[in-house]
């Protein structure tokens, strides 16, 4: 399943075996070369205002011309950890779900529940002044607020239906009471 935005792939070991490892990638679809791209361009304009500094400024242009270069490059590093390339969920039965996000500079960063501690997965409605999405999350006991299940991503309710649906399985939850609204108003 695609969209303009994300691809869905489900993965699923045997169906007939009970306990069987579910998978589910949600994948943005921009290529590397265009997150790239992006930040490239930034640090371009970065040393492009640090060489304009060299003309405004005669006392030390080369500090200045380093500075900027040495910012632009700490900016790539920073914001090349933070774009997201996939989140997964990977529904083990037995022993819990294990959420994981990749960034285009390779980093996984991973967070395994209990399934003993999942209550319930929910979709949730969000609402805020610029636009409205759906969210899965965890209901968790233990703890006040919900859980996101995709942290970074907003992939559409049709992508997120399936995954629900195998959470709900999994964790024994009636799929009647399908969908929950919460409105979120974020300024």
């Amino acid at each position: 399943m695609a969209s303009k935005r994300y691809t869905y792939i489900h993965e699923s070991e045997s169906e007939t075996r009970r306990g069987a490892i579910d998978i589910h990638h949600v994948i943005i679809n921009r290529s590397r070369s265009t997150g790239y791209t992006r930040l490239m361009g930034l640090a371009f304009f970065l040393v492009i205002l640090g060489a304009s500094m060299y003309f405004l400024e005669k006392d030390n242009p080369v500090r200045n011309l380093s500075w900027s270069c040495l910012l632009s490059g700490f900016f790539i590093m920073i914001q090349s950890r933070k774009l997201v390339k996939k989140e997964s969920v990977i529904i083990m039965p037995t022993f819990g779900i294990q959420l994981e996000t990749q960034c285009l500079s390779g980093k996984t960063v991973s967070r395994f529940i209990p399934i003993g501690k999942i209550l319930k997965p929910v979709l949730v409605e969000c609402v805020t002044p610029v636009t409205c999405y759906w969210s899965l999350s965890l209901y968790l006991r233990g703890e006040e607020q919900f859980t996101l299940v995709f942290k970074e991503l907003r992939p559409s309710l049709k992508m997120l239906v399936p995954i629900w649906k195998a959470l709900c399985t999994v964790i024994g939850t009636d799929q009647s009471e399908m969908i929950t609204e919460e409105k979120h108003v974020s300024g």
